[in-house]
């Protein structure tokens, strides 16, 4: 199983990880997606096209993941930051890692709560909107990990800090919102975080989330 698949040009690196552990790409039993961002999507339609992986994801993102609907950052509102040096390297590096070619995963479907109890490990999914409307953090109880997507991260080229917190307010469709709905994170116990942006964090959930609020409101733009 798969969770997420980078831009259009990281799929190199992750077919690499798939074979380094010894799996077959053509073996997954699903793709699933975080969220409709193309970083996330960018080989989900390679994945359904080549070998045939279901593409699956939460009901409120299905029409974002189909390429139907957009909820991405307007090219207008990082033009208007690009004097910023590192919103324009990170904005070069989209634009060569492919972000505005990716093609949709037309064939992407929703999810239910059966269909991801089957799956290896089975995953749930655990919806926190403000990202973008679908947006969702992906439990796998048995491992005691969590995938939070961009729900919060723990960097990114345009933040100078490490470790748990929001994304660039401009990311999201409702930063209020986004910042909100990781409440709905507690209580849930894993000991590795995964996020979408920066290294995997290696320390309780609650911990994760303790440091995410502790920031100050002007930390998190």
């Amino acid at each position: 199983m798969i969770i997420d698949s980078g831009y259009p040009s990281d799929r190199p690196l992750v077919l690499e990880s798939i074979r380094r552990i010894g799996l077959r790409p053509a073996d997954a039993r699903a793709l699933l997606i975080t969220h409709g961002h193309v970083d996330h999507t960018g080989s989900a339609a390679y994945f359904s096209e080549t070998y045939g992986t279901p593409i699956l994801c939460a009901p409120e993102e299905l029409a974002h993941v189909q390429g139907k609907e957009k909820h991405q950052v307007t090219f207008g509102r990082v033009v208007l930051r690009a004097w910023r040096p590192r919103v324009f390297r990170w904005m070069a590096h989209a634009i060569r890692a492919g972000a505005l070619k990716a093609k949709p995963a037309t064939g992407a479907q929703a999810w239910s709560a059966d269909t991801l109890s089957s799956l290896p490990g089975k995953p749930e999914a655990v919806l926190l909107p403000g990202h973008t409307p679908g947006n969702v953090a992906i439990l796998l109880s048995a491992t005691g990990a969590i995938a939070v997507g961009d729900s919060f991260v723990s960097g990114h080229p345009l933040s100078r800090q490490e470790g748990p917190q929001m994304l660039h307010p401009m990311f999201h469709t409702d930063a209020a919102q986004a910042l909100a709905a990781t409440h709905r994170l507690d209580g849930i116990e894993a000991a590795v975080v995964l996020p979408g942006h920066g290294p995997a964090l290696r320390m309780p959930l609650a911990h994760a989330l303790a440091a995410l609020r502790s920031q100050g409101p002007a930390s998190r733009h």
